[in-house]
């Protein structure tokens, strides 16, 4: 068995742990919104329509942030539809669905408010552009006194809703995308966008589109242009990502440390445009989609008839992907010097922790259980860890580290969340927390099964369960890492 080491020092520190690393999104794509988040007339809706089941396991999984309406569906979406009594049926060219609006920007609010979520919304770039943008916001966040907000007190908000994080647009570097510009196209109308939009709030945080995913050939040179016109006028940067199986486990297993390499490579190309437009600003990152997905069967899928709510990338999640997606957390938490906004999509049944049935139950998929303990735990200030240990070759991303973990310090508790990515092999941890006033270990929990393919359900066949044989002596800590495992270890601090 071999061994990886870290050492924890509270002088070392990344960051503070932001909340919203804890995002989710919610799209008008397949289920989600319609006998997902929302279904009048099922047992467990409320007045309003929404599904508390739903409700329960949201604010049991811990979001904190959630985009929405899209993704691919708002690069074609009137923002109008959804609010007011009279809902016109739309095709919606994103997904070939049939859109009915029942639910919109209005119910929406309400829901996050239930959920006690921030909502992020995104406006239209594709087909839309400035005075739409402007509209919107000012129906969201303007008091009174003019047409767009008095449309808002007259659906029955009296009180603007206060919406401070707004995308500016969606995966506008995408050929698939409605509207699809050129990073000079895009560029100038997000900034023009996001300077309108700060005349009607000032107070807004706004989010620039980055590329669609890292493999795309315009990466790197998207992100430099589309700065370049938009520096002054934004916040944050997105970065969107997805990973999946397709035959190859332990490249798999190490799709963390590609995310690794992405945000960091976003981050130079930013830093870079900064120098070069001579800004003392720093702009942060939007991780804002992120998952596995096993796209390779939806690309086969061919083109479907227009549906009301179809089944679509519903994907039932095994014990690896629940590793890869608590990995994934450990390195959004390792950025949180950078990366201030990240968002798993989606929330509810595409490709998501929570899945439901029309009419019936509500359960919790295998990948719901990284993100609960890890938005459960997670606090205080995240500790720079520098791992040190054997590496795996990998056909996919090359060498990376077998260990990948991060830790949180609070007053009272320091936690170590750590995933080993070898397939076949147990690995030893020691972490020296002599620098940390570490006490005793209070839980030890892991996601670990004999098959890695096990798949999760109804039943929750995968689930935590405790980690065996964790010790602290001496202020050395040691563990057992099963193979393809993610595993939480909270330890008592000192007073």
């Amino acid at each position: 068995m071999r061994t990886a080491r870290l050492t924890l020092d509270r002088d070392f520190a990344v960051g503070p742990v932001d909340r919203r690393l804890f995002g989710s999104f919610v799209e008008h794509m397949g289920r989600c919104v319609y006998t997902g988040i929302f279904e009048p007339g099922h047992p467990a809706a409320d007045e309003r329509g929404f599904r508390t089941d739903v409700l329960e396991l949201a604010r049991e999984l811990g979001v904190s942030v959630v985009r929405y309406p899209g993704g691919n569906f708002v690069s074609g979406y009137r923002w109008e539809d959804g609010v007011g009594p009279d809902r016109p049926t739309r095709l919606d060219l994103a997904w070939r669905q049939i859109e009915t609006n029942r639910f919109g920007l209005d119910e929406f609010v309400a829901w996050s408010r239930a959920a006690s979520v921030e909502p992020m919304m995104a406006v239209n770039l594709g087909t839309r552009g400035i005075q739409e943008a402007c509209d919107l916001l000012e129906y969201a966040n303007h008091p009174s006194g003019t047409y767009w907000s008095d449309q808002r007190v007259k659906h029955g908000a009296a009180e603007p809703y206060g919406i401070r994080l707004w995308c500016l647009g969606n995966e506008m570097d995408g050929p698939w995308q409605i509207g699809h510009k050129t990073a000079e196209e895009y560029g100038r109308l997000a900034g023009e966008t996001a300077r309108a939009m700060r005349l009607v709030d000032p107070g807004v945080e706004l989010v620039l589109c980055g590329s669609s995913n890292s493999s795309m050939p315009t990466f790197g040179a998207w992100e430099a242009t589309v700065l370049e016109h938009a520096y002054d006028a934004v916040d944050y940067l997105s970065l969107h990502a997805y990973y999946e199986e397709d035959g190859d486990l332990q490249g798999f297993l190490a799709s963390a440390a590609d995310m690794d390499r992405f945000i960091s490579s976003v981050v130079s190309t930013a830093d870079h445009v900064a120098a070069k437009l001579r800004s003392r600003k720093k702009i942060n990152l939007s991780f804002d989609e992120w998952n596995v997905w096993n796209a390779t069967r939806f690309r086969g899928r061919g083109r479907s008839p227009f549906e009301e709510a179809p089944r679509l990338i519903e994907d039932t999640y095994t014990a690896a992907d629940a590793v890869v997606v608590g990995d994934f957390l450990i390195t959004l938490l390792s950025h949180a010097g950078r990366v201030s906004v990240a968002c798993q999509a989606q929330l509810a049944n595409v490709i998501a922790p929570i899945r439901t049935e029309p009419g019936g139950p509500a359960w919790r998929q295998s990948i719901f259980h990284p993100f609960a303990l890890t938005a459960r735990h997670a606090a205080g200030q995240v500790l720079r860890v520098e791992p040190a240990g054997p590496v795996l070759d990998t056909a996919r991303y090359g060498e990376v580290p077998q260990l990948s973990a991060v830790a949180t310090a609070t007053e009272d508790e320091v936690v170590v969340f750590a995933v080993n990515r070898s397939a076949a092999e147990t690995l030893e941890l020691r972490a020296d927390l002599r620098d940390v006033g570490a006490a005793r270990v209070v839980e030890a929990t892991a996601i670990a099964e004999e098959d890695p393919h096990l798949l999760g359900g109804p039943d929750e066949e995968v689930r935590p369960r405790p980690l065996p044989g964790v010790a602290l002596d001496r202020a050395i800590l040691t563990a057992a890492l099963p193979p393809a495992s993610w595993s939480m270890i909270r330890i008592a601090r000192d007073a």
